[in-house]
């Protein structure tokens, strides 16, 4: 009984603290002071406040956001034929565009690269959205037009909801939204955003939920499909060998063996494997590099890759690969969605460890992260003694306390496992 008292006053603490976190009048002081001063925004949804730093460090200007429109008319209508998700887009608008008309919202479906494919829902809502540029072909990316929900959904590979002055451009701070990523239930690759866009309305919780719901059952219908021999990128069903090594050593699989790529070729067909639909030469260059990287250094790099990978690269506009390339990463995330955390820590390395793409940096931190979770959930004394002995987890305090726990009292593991934590606690300590 004292529990779940204790449980319900804890529950009404939450919601007193996220309630103090979105309030309008917060919220606005937090960010007026934030762009007037830079000093660290506190008090506010800490998503919120990460995703403003990346704004500012992105240099959108708050007054006025330049969406870049890269696909437009017929351009745009075939990339959306072709794309993964034109097959379930009659989920998307069973489940919420049918009722988005009725609720004065508008209901959005992006790309991996944040590029708006469909644009559907309230006729008046969506003259209001048309003015700002959040229309079909183009880009809302966090480093164009700063904290929205489809973007920030994109950069965190969570689901968010932004409300009202949450958004860092203030010619969108009338609006609220919320959006979740859709990935393939199959490799974990995202392919793309659900983002539902409001006025009041879409600040509540329920468009949150709704927005989840239909992602779930999105990739359900994807699933299905798949199983039914329709994969999501329109090719028969079946795993096929492995065409780009990146944990490691890069290689590229040729008819005769495996090809060494350098650094900057490997990281070029990673993130193309990782975007599919491909990828404009600005947006490329935002991946490859922290800093600047001109175009005309992309197209360079890109031609000469051209001579190592031949025919594997398609187009220009955007560059992108002319089938799907299997990486030795998608085992790794086959290997997590069946079940099999044992096959996937075994099969884990770091992603291209020595580059420093802001692209492969992501791919490379979202890999490690779902393998540590699915160990550490597991409770399996193998596969977190597997863990604990790679690089990303010799120095992982959690995974030698489960260790430690889940081995035999007196066993090798066992006794590793107290010494580590031990020499971790000291330097905690220390």
């Amino acid at each position: 009984m004292e529990r779940s008292v204790a449980s319900r006053e804890r529950s009404r603490e939450d919601a007193r603290t996220e309630a103090a976190r979105r309030d309008p009048r917060t919220v606005r002081a937090a960010y007026e002071r934030f762009l007037g001063t830079g000093e660290p925004p506190g008090g506010i949804d800490p998503v919120v406040a990460d995703s403003w730093r990346r704004s500012l460090r992105s240099g959108v200007d708050p007054d006025n956001p330049h969406p870049q429109v890269s696909l437009a008319d017929d351009d745009l209508a075939a990339y959306r034929a072709s794309h993964p998700l034109s097959a379930v887009m009659p989920v998307v608008r069973e489940l919420a565009v049918d009722g988005a008309a009725d609720d004065g919202l508008v209901v959005a479906v992006s790309d991996e690269a944040g590029r708006l494919l469909w644009v559907e829902g309230d006729r008046r809502l969506r003259g209001r959205v048309d003015r700002v540029g959040f229309v079909e072909g183009a880009v809302w990316r966090e480093e164009s037009v700063g904290t929205n929900a489809p973007g920030t959904a994109l950069a965190t590979r969570r689901a968010v909801q932004v409300i009202g002055a949450e958004h860092f451009s203030r010619p969108v701070q009338e609006l609220s939204c919320a959006a979740a990523p859709i990935r393939d239930p199959g490799t974990g690759r995202l392919l793309g955003v659900l983002d539902i866009t409001g006025r009041r309305a879409a600040a509540s919780h329920v468009v949150l939920s709704l927005v989840r719901a239909t992602v779930a059952t999105v990739e359900r219908e994807l699933a299905h499909r798949a199983a039914a021999g329709a994969s999501p990128h329109g090719l028969a069903a079946g795993r096929p060998e492995v065409d780009l090594r990146v944990l490691g050593r890069p290689a590229l699989s040729v008819r005769d063996g495996e090809r060494p790529l350098s650094l900057r070729h490997a990281e070029i067909l990673l993130l193309l494997a990782e975007h599919p639909r491909g990828l404009a030469a600005d947006e490329l260059a935002v991946l490859l590099h922290p800093g600047e990287l001109s175009d005309v250094t992309v197209r360079a790099e890109v031609s000469r890759l051209r001579h190592v990978a031949g025919a594997l690269l398609a187009g220009a506009r955007p560059y992108r690969l002319a089938r799907p390339l299997r990486t030795d990463a998608d085992d790794v995330r086959a290997a997590l969605a069946a079940g099999d955390v044992r096959g996937a820590v075994a099969a884990y390395a770091p992603v291209l460890p020595r580059s420093v793409a802001p692209g492969v940096e992501r791919v490379r931190a979202e890999l490690s992260a779902e393998v540590r979770a699915a160990v550490l959930s597991s409770g399996d004394a193998e596969a977190l003694d597997a863990w604990v002995r790679g690089a990303d987890g010799v120095d992982d305090h959690a995974a030698w306390v489960r260790l430690l726990a889940a081995a035999p009292a007196g066993s090798p593991q066992a006794v590793r496992a107290r010494a580590h934590v031990a020499l971790l606690d000291a330097d905690l300590g220390g």
